[in-house]
């Protein structure tokens, strides 16, 4: 198998799999480009991604750019790659780089294609009360999401399963199977089929997506807290002021509560759905550190119950 020259994008942490499948099989990352370093947290430090750290812990030269734009090009085609490797990289890739590498760029995505194209497809997968999701690697196309796919693998939804916990599981399964495809492509076995089925979109979640709905059903509820954890967060509101919902869980054998209503019921922190309630298991309030949900109802002092919006 011949060996190849491949340039790697990629952001965030879910990534950095696939950036070490390829660091250890037999070909050579000429490059990663990934986006530049941000501010974060409260003090606002300057803080390098995921993928940048785990290059440059390995050696591999970083091209840091948060667009793919005509110097970026040339500095990745001075590189003479043969291949790009793209998970997340959080830009698009348009011509004349597309076609730069002699095998174009391949694109892991945390979906079963077609369904869930975009940006938040793990998220969206669990709001939409999916079963199973996947991962596929394809062909990167001008179109978003929507080339030939090489090969996918499908996994079980846990029925407790976060966005979080799911894309770190997707990420080292997707890491595997990109591997298998960039091998493919090098021995020249590789087949990559037009996508079939419906088309669904799954833009990027913003802020106020992670509001919960009381007056939905209390599954609904529940795949919105899951599919929101971590990001951007769910949360509600008490009097105005915000609570973060970190963790909770379908309540077992629990009275029947209004939805939005939140009350202690045999030691546990109860909140009112449409049918039937959830329990809260872990919560931030504004300004505070994350603690039990219990803690924070006895710091509340309230009697009986409170309304949540």
């Amino acid at each position: 198998m011949p060996s190849l020259r491949l340039v790697f994008a990629g952001s965030p942490a879910p990534a950095v799999p696939t950036l070490h499948a390829l660091l250890d099989g037999p070909h050579e990352v000429v490059a990663v480009v990934t986006r530049e370093d941000s501010r974060q947290g409260r003090k606002g430090v300057l803080t390098p991604t995921p993928v940048a750290v785990a290059a440059e812990a390995a050696g591999v030269p970083v091209i840091r750019a948060n667009r793919l734009d005509a110097q970026t090009t040339e500095r990745i085609g001075q590189l003479q790659p043969d291949l790009g490797v793209i998970v997340a990289y959080g830009g698009l890739v348009r011509e004349p780089l597309l076609s730069l590498p002699r095998h174009g760029w391949i694109n892991l995505h945390f979906s079963l294609l077609p369904r869930w194209r975009g940006a938040a497809p793990v998220q969206h997968a669990l709001l939409a009360g999916d079963e199973t999701t996947g991962a596929s690697v394809f062909q990167l196309v001008p179109e978003l999401d929507a080339g030939d796919v090489f090969a996918t693998i499908t996994e079980p939804i846990g029925a407790l399963e976060t966005s979080g916990n799911l894309l770190g599981r997707l990420a080292v399964s997707g890491a595997a199977l990109t591997a298998r495809v960039v091998d493919a492509i090098a021995d020249g076995t590789a087949v990559a089929v037009p996508q079939q089925g419906a088309v669904t979109l799954a833009p990027k979640l913003e802020g106020e997506d992670g509001r919960i709905r009381w007056d939905d059903d209390g599954r609904a509820v529940f795949d919105r807290i899951r599919a929101v954890t971590p990001e951007p967060g769910a949360f509600t509101s008490i009097d105005g002021a915000r609570l973060k919902v970190l963790e909770a869980a379908p309540a077992r054998d629990a009275p029947a509560i209004p939805p939005g209503r939140i009350a202690l019921e045999s030691k546990r922190v109860l909140a009112g759905t449409a049918t039937h309630p959830l329990e809260l298991v872990t919560v931030q309030p504004a300004g505070k550190r994350a603690m039990a949900a219990a803690d924070w109802w006895r710091g509340l002092g309230a009697d009986s119950e409170v309304v949540a919006s």
